[in-house]
């Protein structure tokens, strides 16, 4: 008996993964979508009160719209309405089962995944984002149980002093809502200021919450080490030490390159963007297309879902073009 084979298999069931299966569904292809968590997994682990700085319509995918009564939806308000969206187009999601292998056999991909599973497919999109792979200071006690590169909610630190590492918007998202939650915090920026990028209405609050002592700041300053009590600093002023019991170490997200190069793409020397043709992103793997944030390289905060979610289209109309027939 003939082994069945998808038209398209893609890696990862964000939103943009998904606009890609819509997009694939929508044209009548065999699709299927294996996700490593829950559909839109890293959104579920967002902090559990964001409230996304975008409106409904620019996240909205495959034509089916994003009705809520407020101006901005929340992260459970984002996470219901790709739910639905799945459920609508019936995308054939196959979840909590990490991709482990691909490989190219002639003319198709072979996948295999965590739970022993094995697909062929002629065409592979990966669109795996960069959620699991946080920036890593490399100092001494990075990895200690109290150190954390994701935040979610404020109640644990209540009372407590929690260092924040960073000066984009989690970073500052994050030190605002545990101080209101009754925490003592610092904020850690290598930076001059706060970054340019962080979100016009938040940026009052930090600055006056800083200018008032509410919350402190140290500016052009880099974390040395952590121990269990305290992180050591290096700052204009000389060395510091800081009281922790929890340090948040909020510093953005990198590429995935071993994933990629493992996979037979190849990287942008200096940005390790995969190398990939901007009209269709289809990589130097012919039949391999790159999908969503994953795009981007270092330059992560270039893609977002509001412009990833568009990709789908332009990769279905490049495997339109030359598709042949369904296994």
């Amino acid at each position: 008996m003939e082994e069945h084979r998808h038209d398209i298999a893609i890696i990862g069931g964000g939103p943009s993964g998904l606009a890609c299966g819509i997009a694939g569904v929508r044209a009548g292809l065999d699709v299927i979508v294996l996700e490593q968590g829950s559909i839109v997994e890293a959104i579920r682990r967002f902090p559990t009160n964001l409230v996304w700085f975008s409106t409904p319509e620019l996240l909205e995918i495959g034509e089916v719209p994003f009705v809520i009564p407020t101006l901005r939806p929340t992260r459970a308000d984002t996470i219901r309405y790709y739910q639905r969206v799945s459920a609508h187009y019936n995308l054939d999601i196959r979840p909590f089962d990490a991709v482990e292998d691909l490989g190219k056999e002639g003319e198709y991909f072979r996948i295999g995944t965590r739970r022993g599973m094995s697909y062929s497919a002629t065409n592979v999109v990966v669109a795996t984002g960069y959620f699991d792979h946080p920036t890593q200071l490399g100092v001494p006690g990075e990895d200690l149980e109290h150190v954390s590169h994701y935040y979610d909610e404020p109640f644990k630190f209540f009372g407590l002093n929690v260092v924040v590492v960073g000066g984009r918007n989690s970073a500052v998202e994050a030190a605002l809502d545990i101080y209101r939650g009754g925490g003592h915090v610092t904020l850690v920026h290598r930076g001059e200021e706060l970054s340019e990028g962080v979100k016009y209405w938040i940026l009052p609050d930090i600055e006056n919450r800083i200018r008032a002592g509410q919350i402190k700041a140290r500016f052009r300053s880099r974390v040395k080490a952590i121990t269990r009590g305290e992180v050591f600093l290096e700052c204009p002023s000389g060395e510091e030490r800081l009281p922790a019991d929890f340090v948040l170490i909020l510093a953005g997200f990198r590429p995935d390159t071993a994933r990629l190069t493992a996979y037979g793409i190849g990287l942008d020397p200096v940005t390790l963007a995969p190398v990939h043709d901007p009209a269709t992103f289809e990589t130097n793997v012919s039949g391999l297309f790159v999908a969503g944030s994953v795009v981007a390289g270092k330059n992560s905060n270039k893609i977002f879902v509001e412009n990833g979610r568009q990709h789908g289209e332009r990769i279905v109309r490049a495997i339109l073009s030359r598709h042949t027939g369904k296994s």
